[in-house]
């Protein structure tokens, strides 16, 4: 049973922009957090942007301004809007719902997807 199918990446120069999109499974979806993840070949996964069913958001520190997320409850789907990309924002680029702990880590909650690779290059 496939949860989460992530589409949008592409290759695009410095300064450009991206949306993705993340089709998600009712069960995973529902009142979850839902949340973009991206990981670059030999680092660890990390959540670059999250959203409640609420509307509430986060972002990492160091995409604030850039990167946009969203979500509609009734599709089921949730979007990242990626602008002034560069090189460093290259990676594959995963959506999941997601927890947190109570010292405020990140879990996931559901089954990986394929991803979507994003690269950034002139």
């Amino acid at each position: 049973q496939v949860q989460l199918v992530e589409s949008g990446g592409g290759r695009v120069q410095p300064g450009g922009s991206l949306r993705l999109s993340c089709a998600a499974s009712g069960s995973i979806f529902r009142s979850n957090i839902m949340g973009w993840y991206r990981q670059v070949p030999g680092k660890q996964r990390e959540l670059v942007a999250s959203i409640t069913s609420g509307g509430t958001t986060m972002y990492a520190d160091s995409l604030k301004g850039r990167f946009t997320i969203s979500r509609d409850n009734a599709k089921n789907s949730v979007a990242l809007q990626m602008n002034s990309l560069n090189s460093e924002d290259t990676a594959v680029y995963y959506c999941n719902a997601l927890a947190y702990t109570k010292d405020g880590s990140d879990y996931p909650l559901g089954s990986w997807g394929q991803g979507t690779q994003v690269t950034v290059s002139s």
